[in-house]
């Protein structure tokens, strides 16, 4: 497989919510996990400290969120863009109203351009990265008031 089909195959396994795909063609073996329509459980709000002495510090705790919202996760590790370039107006703001499949965000990922869309209707509340910071699999996005 060529590098590009496989990067098209994980957009494809990201955008569709696919939760696991195995391929194998001409000896190369190619297992994507996606996670998009994965459980949205909040995060865990408190770190467990580290004894002293154990090595790196603990990251800091999560702010608390309202169990209430829907929260939109990233599908992905990449960096997240709130516009489609610097000079432009944001996809969202906090007060918007968003219906189902409207686009929230980019995600960069692999110099892939991943865009990810709402999944519920309601209003977003809460947009927790900050412009052009890396985002971890499974990060909270958006806080959704459906």
């Amino acid at each position: 497989m060529k590098f590009e089909e496989i990067c098209a195959l994980i957009e494809l396994v990201a955008k569709k919510g696919i939760p696991l795909v195995e391929v194998e063609h001409d000896g190369v073996r190619v297992k994507i996990q996606g996670g998009v329509d994965a459980p949205r459980a909040p995060l865990p709000t408190a770190a467990v400290p580290a004894p002293a002495g154990a090595g790196p510090a603990a990251a800091p705790p999560l702010p608390e969120v309202d169990p209430s919202l829907h929260l939109v996760l990233s599908p992905m590790v990449g960096t997240y863009y709130r516009a489609p370039s610097p000079q432009s107006e944001p996809f969202v703001k906090p007060g918007d109203r968003v219906r189902k499949g409207q686009l929230l965000c980019i995600i960069e990922a692999m110099k892939l351009m991943n865009e990810i869309e709402s999944d519920v209707d309601g209003v977003v509340v809460e947009i927790f990265p900050q412009n052009a910071q890396p985002v971890e699999f499974g990060e909270r996005l958006f806080g959704i008031k459906v």
